[in-house]
């Protein structure tokens, strides 16, 4: 199954008031990510920002107005870059705020997020095989808490698990009998029923 992975930096989390999106960054396993500061949109005027936020992406409002692109044209390289894919996030809260930056782009969100849960789920990948893959993709070096980074480590993630159930043996293990092998006589020779 291939996904493209997406990820976005907000201006705070929803608990702390009503966020937008800042950054928004996608990758596939074993390719450069890619993203785009998001200028704020007149839409999002007077919502919330945090301290808080701020200081775990270290973006400024001041370097989002000077750098930033306006959602319009993010949302056109986004949709351009994810063509047909299927997108997956490992927050519920990404698909609110692709939402958020496309409506005020004035469009339809570019595809629908599954949540890495769902992915998980139908590789059937269990506890320990969900750690091995943290411990092998944690032991790269991605820039955390920003969009480009976290959407690439989460990508190669999910290469990791993948590569991991690909290892296991088959359900159930080797088989209990091998049918193709000769049967043994069931009765010793020279003894009659």
């Amino acid at each position: 199954m291939t996904f493209i992975s997406i990820d976005f930096e907000a201006s705070c989390l929803p608990y702390h008031g009503r966020s937008f999106p800042i950054e928004v960054g996608i990758a596939c396993a074993g390719e450069a990510a890619r993203s785009w500061l998001i200028r704020p949109h007149d839409d999002w005027a007077g919502w919330d920002w945090t301290g808080e936020a701020q200081s775990l992406h270290g973006l400024t409002r001041e370097r989002l107005e000077r750098d930033g692109l306006p959602a319009e044209h993010v949302i056109a390289e986004l949709t351009a870059a994810i063509g047909t894919s299927r997108l997956v996030a490992d927050s519920y809260l990404d698909a609110v705020w692709l939402t958020t930056l496309a409506d005020a782009a004035r469009t339809d969100s570019p595809a629908e997020i599954v949540h890495i849960e769902e992915v998980i789920d139908r590789l059937g990948a269990d506890d320990a095989e969900i750690a091995r893959a943290q411990v092998r993709v944690n032991a790269c070096s991605f820039v955390r808490h920003r969009a480009g980074g976290d959407a690439q480590w989460l990508a190669e993630f999910i290469a990791a698990l993948e590569a991991i159930v690909a290892e296991r043996e088959p359900a159930g293990g080797p088989p209990l009998f091998n049918w193709a092998a000769p049967r043994p006589a069931l009765w010793p020779i020279g003894i009659a029923a």
